[in-house]
């Protein structure tokens, strides 16, 4: 009987689908729980870069038998007497078995290229110890339609080889379970067995090493314990203790019944098939189900993003608003300012002279900021430290707010780990990026005094009173919020520019000064802010994440549903 090649289009698409969609999932924040998620999450990515999917584009391929199990069960000398030669180094120091070997018949050779089966594991034809490798073996003693592979110990004192092992038997048709009279009840194997039962993957069991005198009693306890969990169908062999040859192999009558058994598998189609397909729709049904609970973390991922994120936003809101208020509201008008802007202004003596004539007071002014230049400029630095300062202030504790609240909330520690930055404190730049903002602020008050000069052709005060009147400008701006009773000396700064410019031009000028301040502290802010969350976005979560896995999951599904039905009808 010939079983027709099945290249299911539909679900190969949608498996395609499922893997996208948990590559684009990282589950990246330290939930609760996140840690075995993670792990859950790359073996569902490897099991379909390693087997499912290749398996599925290519049913038709031989089947392959992974032999797994304890350290010491005898794994390399199984697979070399199942074989009829050494094809694999046996030994007594452990751990053996480093990298993957695999053997099939050399007419099957093109089955196992390195876009196929394990794409990840280099193909190499000489024995090696890298983990990245997989070893071809082509032997003639092989039976076409059936490959087996060497894996290292699923309980081996190195972690590497226990990965290994993992990977390899989640890429198996059919697990070979070696165990022997001394290790067929340890923890480590039977946690392997379980994930088989629960996938539904075909398994075969071999107690090796056992003296004849122990095979019933330990098969029959082993067959019991098989049947409780879930395994009471598969296959049991049996191989006494025996002498082994110096070419590494057990008497081929030790091993006969395991190679009748896989040899018969070999040779008959619709029964490769038939385990074939067992495993694999096992598989894929497990993988959906994992995915729902995937999905499930995902959104919880997305909860917590959204949380450490409203945490950062509401720190640097507050600061921004702190901030872009004690710009303007007089906050700034005192210490050095006040003392530079007294000296400046001559306050006193100033408001007695705004009393005369409008005429006398351009006069006054022409000759109180004519000689000048000097306080002006103290002034303007004054400025500059004291925003400089406030920034700065608003920013540290904008920072100290967010990493307090993130450390609170504890799901950050990726996000602190992906920058070398310490996001508990403003950013290292940001005194300079200030400085700048203060000075093309001030030098864009300069430039508003001179064009609202210019309007009025007081070409005599312009030369000599531009940079006064910007400082002045400047003061009053600071002070522009600031409540009616407080007495910041800025209300002299607005006598003054009403004298020069008129009421109603100098509210505007100082009206689009204020605009200009608060904008550029607001940028200050906002660049910190994104400082603050930039690690967070680069974490890559996406809010349609759990949506995406969960709807692939579905797909996948919905086409397990739809092959059970007589005539593999589509759903509608």
């Amino acid at each position: 009987m010939t079983v027709p090649p099945d290249h299911d289009s539909r679900m190969l698409t949608a498996l395609v689908q499922l893997h996208d969609a948990l590559k684009a999932a990282p589950l990246a924040l330290d939930v609760p729980g996140a840690g075995e998620l993670r792990v859950s999450r790359q073996q569902l990515i490897n099991q379909l870069e390693d087997y499912v999917l290749p398996r599925q584009m290519t049913v038709e391929a031989p089947l392959l038998a992974v032999v797994g199990g304890s350290t010491g069960a005898g794994k390399s000398t199984l697979v070399n007497s199942l074989v009829g030669r050494r094809v694999t180094a046996p030994g007594l120091l452990r751990p053996t078995t480093r990298s993957a070997v695999l053997v099939h018949h050399p007419a099957d050779a093109k089955w196992f290229g390195q876009d196929r089966l394990l794409p990840e594991l280099v193909r190499v034809e000489q024995a090696t110890d890298d983990r990245h490798s997989l070893q071809l073996v082509a032997s003639d003693t092989m039976p076409a339609g059936l490959a087996i592979l060497d894996a290292p110990d699923v309980d081996s004192v190195e972690e590497g080889n226990r990965r290994l092992a993992t990977q390899l038997l989640a890429a198996a048709d059919l697990w070979l379970f070696v165990t022997s009279a001394a290790r067929y009840s340890d923890q480590v194997p039977w946690e392997h067995l379980k994930t088989a039962a629960e996938r539904s993957t075909s398994v075969a069991i071999v107690l090796d090493r056992t003296p004849s005198s122990d095979v019933r009693t330990v098969s029959a306890h082993l067959a019991r314990m098989l049947a409780s969990r879930g395994l009471k169908d598969s296959p049991l062999f049996t191989v006494a203790e025996a002498p082994v040859s110096e070419d590494g192999l057990l008497d081929a009558k030790v091993v006969a019944d395991v190679r009748a058994w896989l040899v018969s598998l070999a040779k008959d189609p619709s029964a490769r098939s038939a385990v074939v397909r067992q495993t694999l729709d096992g598989t894929v049904r497990s993988l959906a189900r994992q995915a729902h609970g995937l999905a499930d973390a995902l959104a919880q991922q997305q909860g917590a993003a959204e949380a450490l994120r409203e945490a950062a936003m509401t720190a640097y809101a507050e600061a921004e608003q702190g901030a872009v208020s004690a710009a303007t509201d007089g906050t700034l008008l005192r210490g050095e300012v006040a003392v530079r802007w007294r000296e400046f202004a001559g306050t006193g003596e100033l408001l007695r002279s705004l009393e005369g004539r409008v005429g006398l007071i351009r006069d006054r002014l022409v000759n109180a900021v004519k000689g000048s230049g000097q306080q002006a400029e103290r002034v303007s630095v004054a400025i500059e430290s004291a925003v400089e300062l406030m920034v700065l202030d608003h920013a540290e504790g904008a920072a100290t707010a967010t990493v307090a609240a993130w450390t609170e909330l504890g799901t950050a520690g990726p996000v602190l780990a992906v920058t070398d930055d310490d996001l508990s404190r403003a950013s290292g730049g940001l005194r300079r990026s200030v400085e700048g903002e203060v000075r093309a602020w001030q030098q864009q008050l300069t430039e508003l005094v001179k064009a609202g000069d210019a309007e009025r052709r007081t070409s005599r005060y312009l030369a000599y009173g531009a940079r006064g009147l910007a400082v002045t400008l400047a003061v009053t701006v600071l002070a522009d919020t600031a409540p009616a009773e407080t007495e910041s000396g800025a209300e002299v700064g607005r006598t003054l520019l009403n004298a020069v410019f008129g009421a109603d031009h100098s509210a505007g000028l100082i009206a689009r000064g204020r605009a200009d301040l608060e904008r550029r502290v607001g940028s200050l802010i906002a660049a910190e802010r994104a400082r603050a969350i930039g690690p967070l976005d680069a974490l890559g979560l996406d809010g349609e994440a759990s949506r995406q896995v969960r709807a692939a999951a579905r797909r996948v599904d919905d086409r397990r549903y739809e092959q059970s039905r007589p005539g593999d009808e589509p759903l509608p």
